[in-house]
């Protein structure tokens, strides 16, 4: 039988030290859950400049020195790397001058571009490709330094799928390494998203790779990471749903065809749907920071009365502009009897931010009662059409630009119907955290939205001709006004799902798996 002790993990998120979207959650409960099986667990990951790592609690280390080669100029860069602890797991983080001088995880921040006129915000960083590689091989450094020996290297996404590539191609790599095996969890193979590089010798010299690495890891006239690493590595994505999608139906255009690329070179793409911590979102916690406590589904005649004041505190904080760190377009009236729509998340096409105003429009006109509460941010015209639609509808309306957790968790506590209209989808989390909220998704039924079980835990449409969102929304709002307790019976259903099917602890068993499907093929057995 395999045995799995020591997994290391390499992200460019973890938990509260370092969050841009959902890895973070999915790399610091897996490590968690992992932990609790009495495995060996480790994380590294960049120091960037928004991280004090001493008030963190972190110490140094250990320095290294990483070759970091352009085409035509031999170099390398120095690397700090200091080491804490995370409930059991041992962090380390890779402080270096290219490191410390992003404020944003993956883009440029409004003070870098206010700083350097150079820098647009919300633009990716310039060099991302050579930040990649610089944790890429500060983790292999830093794990021959220890002299550890990893079961596993558990890389996430394009930003570490080069590192199992590097660690069997690169002298003095192979050999240590020998041993190891590697996943990948692409959790997005969304055009965008690949950390793809056009200028192949620049890939080269940076990477170290042979030329024949290279050339095979090309697609659409790139290097690509993500390929690259199907040659070294087992590969998952973060539903099974996605990674059918990917490779059998036209979804696939949406990665530049990479999933049909894998299919035809005979790489299997599994999927693993990600888990939740659901104490990390129980209502009832301190932790929460919402109105009042109350447990989703608990209340007979189908309202809850927590759950109801965290509307009425909610509404009442819009009203007032007392929300912090917002900019806040139009309000909501008091309304609390009638249903109150919320969405969180990018405004971006991927969220399906343009078939949201389009049912907005739709609806608000002939429904006079509901109302919505958005927060999110992205693209200028995207928000100028949102500020128009509140300005339009005063009092129904009410856009929050930006993002705070903590806010996010009060409209999850306060909203009756959470609507996430992706066009892609990888998985989904914030469908797991309204439901733990009693906030009932209403989700297009792609990718890991699937989960989201029509009529039981939620609201599900498919396909995308213009009025299958409106039809769900009209479908949520008419059971919410005339049937409460089919509403309430939903709310637990949601709860008892979740808690059957997605915690941690049963989804760290399908990765196991794949741990020890990797070691058996790395020993030919």
């Amino acid at each position: 039988m395999t045995a799995i002790k020591s997994i290391w993990m390499v992200s460019r998120e973890y938990g509260n030290l370092a969050g841009a979207g959902g890895i973070k959650d999915v790399v610091c409960q897996l490590s968690a859950a992992l932990i609790r099986q009495g495995r060996k667990v480790s994380v590294i990951l960049p120091c960037y400049g928004f991280m004090k790592p001493e008030k963190l609690g972190f110490s140094p280390l250990l320095s290294l020195s990483l070759d970091l080669s352009y085409s035509q100029e031999e170099r390398r860069e120095e690397a700090l790397i200091w080491q804490g602890r995370e409930e059991g797991v041992a962090v380390y983080l890779v402080d270096s001058p290219r490191f410390r001088e992003k404020l944003g995880i993956y883009a440029y921040t409004a003070a870098e571009a206010r700083a350097n006129p150079q820098h647009r915000e919300g633009d990716g960083h310039y060099d991302y490709f050579a930040m990649n590689i610089l944790l890429e091989k500060a983790a292999l450094g830093l794990i021959t330094r220890l002299r550890e020996h990893p079961d596993i290297i558990h890389c996430h996404d394009g930003h570490t799928a080069l590192l199992p590539v590097m660690a069997r191609e690169l002298e003095g790599c192979r050999h240590y390494f020998h041993h190891t095996g590697f996943l990948l969890t692409i959790h997005n193979a969304g055009l965008g998203y690949h950390q793809e590089v056009a200028d192949l010798p620049f890939a080269q010299a940076v990477t170290g790779l042979p030329f024949r690495v290279i050339k095979r890891g090309v697609l659409h006239g790139s290097f690509d990471p993500l390929l690259s690493a199907a040659d070294y590595s087992l590969i998952n994505t973060v539903s099974e749903n996605y990674a059918r999608e990917l490779r059998e139906t036209d979804t696939d255009k949406l990665t530049g065809w990479l999933g049909h690329e894998l299919l035809n070179r005979g790489i299997k793409l599994m999927g693993i749907t990600n888990g939740i911590e659901p104490e990390s979102y129980n209502p009832r916690s301190k932790s929460a920071s919402i109105a009042t406590a109350f447990t989703p589904g608990s209340h007979a005649a189908g309202r809850i009365p927590g759950k109801r004041k965290c509307k009425e505190a909610l509404i009442e904080a819009v009203r007032q502009r007392s929300i912090p760190d917002m900019r806040q377009s139009g309000t909501l009236t008091v309304n609390y009897d009638q249903p109150l729509f919320t969405f969180v998340g990018r405004f971006s096409a991927q969220k399906g931010i343009d078939k949201l105003l389009e049912a907005l429009k739709k609806l608000l006109p002939i429904d006079p009662d509901f109302q919505i509460l958005i927060l999110g941010s992205g693209q200028q015209v995207v928000e100028e059409a949102l500020q128009a639609l509140a300005a339009a509808n005063r009092g129904r309306v009410c856009v929050l630009m930006g993002y705070d957790p903590l806010t996010a968790r009060r409209i999850f506590a306060a909203g009756d119907f959470f609507l996430i209209p992706s066009q892609y989808e990888p998985c989904g989390l914030t469908d797991y955290q309204a439901q733990l909220f009693g906030n009932l998704p209403i989700v297009h039924a792609v990718g890991g939205l699937v989960k989201v079980i029509d009529g039981e835990t939620g609201f599900s449409y498919p396909g995308s001709r213009s009025a299958a969102l409106p039809d769900a929304m009209r479908r949520a709002m008419t059971l919410y006004r005339h049937e409460p307790k089919v509403i309430a019976h939903m709310q637990k259903q949601a709860l008892e799902v979740i808690k059957e099917r997605y915690t941690w602890d049963r989804v760290v068993e399908r990765y196991m798996t794949l741990y020890k499907q990797e070691i058996k093929q790395l020993k030919g057995d």
